[in-house]
């Protein structure tokens, strides 16, 4: 019986070694590097003066600023557009659903890489998209070369990346909405406007709040799109936390220094689900 008892350990500790090496000793040893300082393995301890700098460090703050900024204005509308989306897609009036979800959900399935390289070629200023206004008697745009829309390319990029992926989950829970619920409102008069607000949201809300934190968490950690697309440009105009953690641990070597923004990123991570739990008034 003694015997018995250690066999589920046996089987379960391939998992537990392997989370042990490839997470867990990642985890601790990037938190005691976080209160180390030098660069390359020359490193020494230094307290929490890794933590002050970052309080003083002009460069991480324009980088939060700018990442916030993008989770401001991307994420509501990428949310916004995939409700609808899949409103529209849910709709027994509608013909061909399986191309339209299936069309819409492909470049959630593509290279980040690969789909930012496309739209950084497509956004030059002799690209593809300037071509067309120019075609219909418009100024060019610098979509790459201007602060303001460098950062509008990001967000028409990433929109367009993850709106679909968005939009499928919205699907699968409206297939879990009552159809009954929709027909009593119509014959209280309700229009369709009316049920989106006060039927389809309300009941998704739970799929909601996942898919705002998913959001949130990829936006904070936001890297491929900007280091292809703008390269953090112009004038850090684009840098990200996550750009900025880069630069910081593989172009100067100062793993001690970047360990800790990977840290401030966890905690800012933390607080903002919180705060959006909070707000939604879930519970659990």
């Amino acid at each position: 019986m003694k015997t018995k008892a250690y066999i589920p350990y046996l089987f379960v500790a391939p998992a537990l070694v392997l989370f042990s090496v490839f997470m867990l000793y990642p985890i601790i040893s990037s938190l005691i590097m976080s209160f180390q300082s030098g660069q390359g393995a020359n490193l020494a301890f230094v307290g929490i003066d890794n933590y002050k700098r970052l309080m003083s460090d002009e460069i991480f703050h324009k980088a939060l600023k700018n990442t916030f900024i993008l989770l401001i204005i991307q994420v509501p509308i990428m949310v916004l557009l995939a409700l609808i989306l899949s409103s529209i897609l849910n709709s027994a009036l509608l013909r061909m659903k399986g191309f339209f979800r299936v069309t819409f959900f492909l470049p959630a399935v593509t290279s980040l890489v690969a789909y930012s390289i496309i739209f950084s070629i497509m956004l030059m200023n002799d690209g593809v998209i300037n071509q067309v206004l120019a075609a219909v008697g418009l100024d060019a745009i610098p979509w790459l070369n201007d602060p303001f829309w460098a950062k509008a390319s990001l967000i028409l990029a990433m929109t367009w990346r993850w709106v679909g992926y968005n939009m499928v989950i919205y699907l699968a829970g409206l297939q879990n909405i009552p159809e009954e619920m929709y027909e009593a409102a119509s014959m209280d008069g309700a229009s369709k406007v009316r049920q989106f607000f006060s039927i389809t949201i309300p009941q998704l809300k739970p799929v909601i709040l996942f898919t705002v934190v998913l959001s949130t968490i990829g936006t904070l950690q936001l890297f491929d799109e900007p280091f292809v697309l703008t390269k953090g440009g112009p004038s850090d105009a684009t840098l990200t936390i996550g750009m900025y953690l880069y630069q910081t641990g593989f172009r100067y070597f100062d793993f001690g220094y970047a360990s800790t923004i990977a840290y401030v990123i966890v905690v800012l991570i933390a607080i903002m689900t919180f705060i959006q739990f909070k707000v939604t008034g879930d519970q659990e």
